[in-house]
């Protein structure tokens, strides 16, 4: 991890995907056909540490649900992005609302659609079952899984590494 210190000091800001992400990608339909995902607990516990530490959080997926929309308000998440498959436009419309630049961004995302932001952004993340074009493209792949904890891996090495903002 050393070899990223040096671009994690200057990271402000962690950006995430949802599913596959912050989800394990399986899709539930409750009786009433209402979409249901299963988000870890753990990564909830390592974007409140972010936040502690001054660190804003973001989120931008493809996905448009009630699930979703109710867990990001949970976590009190600073920009929500949803229903964008092509997600460029709404990261340039993060770094105009939030006045962050590209080095001072985090992403973790793990498929194709992820692909231009994670070539933008100072650090990229992915997940170990993430596809390869996407690893190769990355800083970090996590420990953990999508929907296990990934974020929370993350989180951990942004704060072992990263510059410690006032909260």
């Amino acid at each position: 991890m050393d070899v990223h210190t040096e671009k994690l000091k200057h990271i402000k800001m962690l950006v995430m995907d949802v599913d596959g992400i912050m989800t394990d990608t399986r899709i539930m339909l409750d009786p009433n056909g209402e979409w249901k995902r299963f988000f870890s607990v753990r990564d909830g516990i390592g974007i409140n540490l972010l936040r502690k530490h001054g660190y804003k959080t973001a989120v931008i997926t493809g996905a448009h649900s009630e699930d979703v929309q109710k867990r990001m308000q949970h976590l009190k998440i600073d920009y929500f992005y949803e229903n964008k498959l092509d997600k460029l436009p709404a990261y340039e419309e993060l770094k105009n609302e939030s006045g962050f630049m590209d080095k001072e961004i985090c992403y973790i995302g793990d498929d194709v659609f992820d692909i231009p932001l994670l070539k933008l952004v100072g650090f990229s993340a992915t997940v170990p079952e993430a596809v390869e074009e996407v690893k190769k493209e990355c800083d970090y792949i996590t420990k953990r899984h999508g929907g296990f904890g990934a974020v929370r891996d993350l989180c951990q090495i942004i704060l072992e590494n990263g510059y410690h903002h006032e909260g």
